[in-house]
């Protein structure tokens, strides 16, 4: 598979696996996480998880902005690493839930995120022009795109496994304490003990409450709030287990990062090659506005296609029949929305060979399409995927009826093939965008801006997340099937907006 590449892709991978893994632990189970413990609705958790991620994707603009400055693009990397573990080790402390002072250890679980993402910016966009730099020359430059393809694949291995630890681990700790994982019970328990359940919600509480519980509750104030502990508890453990695999991945970066090459020595090279011919301004310019053209449209790719941790999570967990997924280990079991954030990563390690595979067939016969009409036909695609959604969700009742019921009965809920379905066509999408997107920067921007330019990468994804809340937003407040439509909408105008630029895009990256 690593046939023909750099020695070096396979470690830069590895390395990343690490941060796959907590980053996809937090894609799975932070908004969950943010209710459970502290009570907050959907729209409130989710302009936290807005924030929070377009905090990880624009300071990776200013870890760019700090390699390119000090040349160390590797100590950079490093110091990202040690940073992001502190973090996860801020949140990974078990704090009061519910909690006696939920301003302050709602700040406090803010700090935590904050140092993740910053952690993140110093190392995430550093080792993806790392990674360009090993195809910056004739051996290897033909395989840049599936250099990208095969290093998005394999991080995503980390990320397979994730949430399915992150569930597991949570739910061995509801079973120790004595109680069973039910996805309705965290909201009712927050409405009872605020005094905001209705009539019927509140039977509802009572009949789960003896499902869920080894010995049956007399005292449903005294349940609730064990029954929060002990969930929000069991998440606490879950971002304990992200410290131990950023750990692994800094073990092989330091292992192997004497072997990487160094964007400095490399720019300081050709800046004292006399021989060496030097990019015009204008072919800079010319690059920059083609940079920021692709970076202007993939802004609404990554608003839709981040509503896998946020609004596709809700709709697992208000709308989705889970006792389908209901996997049992034995000390073990495998339950919960959450479960879902594995399936696009399950889906890109076993989709990237194939979406690979024809990719090289047609360049074998010449023709391939070009990286910008790669990433116009995702953005279709992802339309697509929403498209199914609404289909799907059509009569469903609004997420405020579904409240004041309680949460809906197993046989009421859709069928989680839904899901699957959405996120399989989603992550044909992805791959269509993201590792080509990476590999079209690395291949476009100007030398002395490269790890600026991942920056502005990871930048307008950061501003596409950003805009994530607006989906909570809606899933709070129009029908079901609606939500979905916003996303359906943005994703075609950019798929046009991309097809008319496509000529202009080809030009400037030949």
């Amino acid at each position: 598979m690593f046939k023909n590449h750099p020695k070096g892709l396979l470690a830069a991978a590895l390395a990343n696996m690490g941060e796959r893994f907590g980053f996809y632990t937090m894609m799975a189970i932070l908004v969950l996480f943010l209710q459970a413990k502290f009570g907050l609705s959907g729209t409130h958790a989710g302009i936290i998880y807005s924030v929070f991620y377009f905090s990880i994707y624009i300071l990776a603009f200013v870890g760019g902005l700090i390699a390119d400055r000090t040349r160390r693009y590797k100590g950079t990397i490093l110091v990202g690493l040690i940073i992001m573990a502190l973090g996860y080790v801020l949140i990974a402390i078990p704090t009061p839930t519910p909690s006696p002072n939920p301003t302050l250890f709602l700040v406090l679980t803010c700090v935590g995120l904050f140092t993740i993402a910053f952690g993140n910016g110093l190392f995430k966009g550093n080792l993806q022009a790392l990674v360009g730099q090993m195809y910056d020359n004739e051996t290897y430059a033909k395989m840049r795109d599936s250099g990208f393809s095969l290093f998005y694949m394999f991080i995503n291995v980390g990320a397979l496994f994730s949430p399915i630890a992150a569930v597991g681990i949570r739910n061995a700790w509801l079973t120790r304490q004595g109680f069973e994982y039910n996805s309705s019970l965290p909201e009712l328990c927050h409405a009872h003990l605020h005094g905001t359940i209705s009539h019927e919600a509140s039977q509802r509480l009572t009949q789960l409450a003896a499902q869920v519980s080894t010995t049956p509750p007399t005292d449903l104030t005294a349940f609730a709030t064990n029954y929060l502990g002990v969930f929000a508890q069991g998440f606490h453990y879950a971002f304990g287990f992200s410290v131990v695999a950023m750990i692994i991945s800094l073990a092989i970066y330091l292992s192997r990062k004497k072997g990487f090459p160094n964007p400095a020595e490399k720019k300081t090279k050709t800046e004292s090659d006399t021989t060496s011919i030097e990019m015009d301004r204008r072919e800079v310019r010319q690059r920059l506005y083609a940079l920021f053209a692709v970076f202007g449209v993939v802004i609404f790719f990554w608003f839709s296609f981040h509503q896998n941790g946020l609004t596709l999570t809700y709709f697992a967990k208000d709308y989705t029949d889970l006792s389908a997924l209901h996997l049992d280990l034995g000390l073990v079991s495998i339950h919960g929305a959450e479960i879902f954030q594995s399936i696009n990563p399950l889906f890109i390690v076993t989709l990237t060979p194939i979406v690979m595979g024809l990719f090289g067939w047609l360049r074998a016969r010449g023709s391939e399409p070009s990286t910008p009409k790669k990433i116009a036909i995702g953005m279709g695609i992802a339309a697509a995927a929403y498209l199914l959604m609404s289909l799907g969700s059509w009569g469903l009742p609004s997420k405020s009826e579904v409240e004041a019921m309680g949460g809906l009965a197993d046989s009421a809920r859709v069928t989680p093939w839904l899901l699957v379905g959405t996120y399989f066509i989603l992550t044909v999408a992805e791959l269509f965008i993201s590792p080509l997107g990476i590999s079209f920067v690395s291949k476009v921007a100007p030398p002395q801006y490269q790890g600026i330019m991942q920056g502005g990468w990871l930048g307008a994804t950061a501003i596409g997340n950003q805009l994530l809340f607006i989906g909570a937003m809606f899933y709070e407040s129009v029908p079901i099937w609606l939500t979905w439509i916003v996303f359906v909408v943005a994703c075609s105008l950019s798929m046009l907006t991309m097809l008319l630029m496509v000529r202009w895009l080809e030009r400037v990256a030949n």
